[in-house]
Parts: structure tokens; C-alpha cells; sequence
């Protein structure tokens, strides 16, 4: 019985906390900053001769190929004209055919001494101001063929279609606000966001080195990852105002989880460090001195280990000193904790009631 209560004394001081062990590993040195989603391609389709809209082609929101078929505006005012450059030309062209006759008939009259040579002269000069206005009439004919293909409005790139801007049966004219519809390039799209100056000199070095920096971007909660990248860009001066300098990552946006205008966070990658010393971050104190952690001795008692401390990822931290790979520190209990202090440290599975010594049924036990 007092071997009992001896054990149950002893027990009652020792703080129940959880250790884990300092290894060795990989640390991912990645920034955070915040990014807008731009795509690479936005055009406001313009019509880009005056007329009624005819017909619409597209389905708001649909996915067209570059080429493809949008919109159709009245061609018959321009296939009219068209007729009318056609016919000028083909007179103008027999004109001149007559002319060229002319002109040979004159030369050889003109070395048979039977015409004034003034005469030749004069029917040369003839020729080639009709050839300027055969050029003229067909400069004429070619403008008004254009116009009839521009009466055909097409996709200028590949691209998803928004909200149509102009019903069917509209008068349009040429360069409109707002256009037809908005064009947008989907895929890749890019994200667009700001990187301080103090860390350009990394980025700009793993750049000019030809090596891909992976980015991913992540919601604008920073709780999902949305999709993965990789940048492409660095901007070419600094922004003084903020002392950041932009940079833009392409996204293959495959499933579009990336959509214009979008917030982010793009989490950009820019180093790994090899056969580091990693902890949690819950075993990281903070004293007067800088960061410590609670150190688990032999005997069941905890040492203040002064340490310093390096990039962080997640739950993890890299230790650069003051621990060895194997120790075990104290991630949680650490309220009651002090120098040479006794701790237990209960099974896996068992809650650790924090400040509080354990039930004497348990210590007994």
C-alpha cells in the first residue's frame, strides 16, 4: 500500500506532453503572393464595315476555333458596288486594249515617216494613264471584295464567347462600343502577380538558368489548391510605388478552374534544400533570447535548447542549429514546462489534458 502511494506522489508533478523526433529531409523554399487570373488573348469582336446583322452564329458561352464563323451583316449594299467596280474596270480595260492597238499602229507609222511623231508620243502617254486607271479600278473591286469578307465576321483566336453584345437585326457599324461579343483565350490562361525585390535575385537566377519554377495557385482563401504552372515571364523594371516586380505563370486551365479576373494565391517554388533538419512548428518556443525548444533528456526531464531557425513550409520548420538529427522535442504541453521539469508521455491514441496531472486510477494502473 505505501509503495502505492509512493508511486502515485511521484507521478502527480510529471506534465503529460507529445515529442516528436528531429529528422532529416527536403525543405520546399516557396513565396505566397496574391495574383489576379489574366488570360493571354481577351478581343472584343469588332464589326468592321456598317450594316444590319443578319445572323448570329454562336451560343454564349460556346468554345470556337480560330476562323470559325461568328456573325453575318448584310453583304447586298457591298456585292451592288462590287458590280458596279467590276464594270468600270471591264471598260476601262477594253479602253485601254484600244489604247495598246492604237500605240503600235502609231510606231509603225511613225518609222515610215507617215505620222507626226508628237502623235506617237501623245498615244504612249495615253497607255499608261489608262493602265493607272485600270490599277485604280481594280484597287476598287479588290476594296469591295474585302468588305464582303469583312461582312462575314470570324474568330480571331481560339477562345470561349461571353454574352452577346447585339441581337439579330441590329444596325451595326464599324468599330461599335462594345463590339459583337468578347473573346477570350481559356487555354493556357496565365496568372499575373507581384514578387518583392528582395527575392528577385533568386527567382531571376533559377530563370536565366533555364529551370522551370513550378507555381501552384490556390484559392483565394489559401485553403485548395485550384491548379499547377509554371512561370514564364519575369516584368522588365521594378514598381517603385510597392517595390515589387510582376511576373506571370502559364496555366494549361484544362478543366478552366482558372477563370479571368479571378483571385489567387500563387505559391511559386523557387528552391528545394536537401538533408536539412526539420521539426514542427509547434516545438518552435519563443524566450528572450530568440527561438528555443524543450529537449526530452534520458531521465524523463526536459533541457532548454537555444536553436535557430530557418524557412518554414506548412507545419514544418528547418532547423539550422542547436539540434541533432534523433533528438525529441516537445510539440504540445509546453505550458507548465521549465528546466529539468519531469514529463510523461502518454500512448498513441491517449488525449493529452494539457497542465493537468494524470487520473490517479490511470497512475495506479
Amino acid at each position: 500500500t505505501g509503495g502505492g502511494r509512493h508511486g502515485r506522489h511521484a507521478n502527480t508533478g510529471a506534465q503529460p506532453v507529445a515529442v516528436a523526433s528531429v529528422h532529416s529531409g527536403d525543405m520546399p523554399i516557396e513565396l505566397t503572393e496574391l495574383g489576379t487570373v489574366v488570360p493571354i488573348t481577351t478581343v472584343t469582336v469588332q464589326p468592321r464595315v456598317d450594316g444590319y446583322l443578319t445572323r448570329v452564329l454562336f451560343t454564349e458561352g460556346q468554345h470556337v476555333k480560330k476562323g470559325d464563323l461568328l456573325a453575318m451583316i448584310d453583304t447586298r449594299p457591298y456585292d451592288v458596288a462590287l458590280e458596279q467596280y467590276e464594270g468600270q474596270l471591264a471598260s476601262d480595260r477594253a479602253q485601254l486594249d484600244q489604247a495598246r492597238i492604237d500605240y503600235q499602229r502609231y510606231l509603225r507609222l511613225s518609222r515610215q515617216n507617215s505620222i507626226a511623231a508628237q502623235t506617237t508620243v501623245d498615244q504612249q502617254y495615253k497607255v499608261a494613264q489608262l493602265e493607272g486607271t485600270v490599277k485604280v479600278d481594280q484597287a476598287q473591286v479588290d476594296n469591295q471584295k474585302l468588305q464582303i469578307i469583312y461582312c462575314h465576321v470570324t474568330a480571331p483566336v481560339d477562345g470561349r464567347v461571353g454574352i452577346r453584345q447585339v441581337d439579330m437585326g441590329n444596325y451595326v457599324t464599324a468599330g461599335q462600343t462594345n463590339g459583337l461579343v468578347i473573346l477570350t483565350q481559356m487555354q493556357p490562361i496565365s496568372v499575373i502577380f507581384t514578387l518583392p525585390e528582395t527575392e528577385l535575385g533568386a527567382v531571376a537566377d533559377r530563370l536565366r538558368s533555364g529551370v522551370a519554377l513550378p507555381v501552384a495557385a490556390w484559392d483565394s482563401s489559401n485553403t485548395r489548391k485550384i491548379a499547377d504552372g509554371a512561370v514564364t515571364v519575369l516584368d522588365s523594371q521594378i514598381d517603385t510605388s510597392t517595390g515589387t516586380v510582376r511576373m506571370r505563370a502559364i496555366f494549361p486551365n484544362q478543366d478552366e478552374t482558372l477563370f479571368p479576373n479571378q483571385f489567387v494565391n500563387a505559391h511559386l517554388l523557387v528552391n528545394t534544400e536537401h538533408n536539412v533538419l526539420l521539426v514542427p512548428t509547434t516545438a518552435v518556443q519563443t524566450g528572450p533570447n530568440g527561438p528555443f525548444a524543450y529537449v526530452v533528456q534520458p531521465d524523463d526531464t526536459v533541457a532548454i535548447r537555444d536553436i535557430r531557425t530557418g524557412p518554414t513550409h506548412g507545419d514544418v520548420v528547418v532547423v539550422r542549429s542547436g539540434l541533432k538529427a534523433g533528438e525529441r522535442v516537445v510539440t504540445d504541453g509546453t505550458d507548465r514546462l521549465h528546466a529539468g521539469a519531469k514529463i510523461t508521455i502518454p500512448a498513441a491514441g491517449n488525449t493529452i489534458a494539457t497542465g493537468a496531472p494524470p487520473a490517479a486510477g490511470a497512475n495506479g494502473g
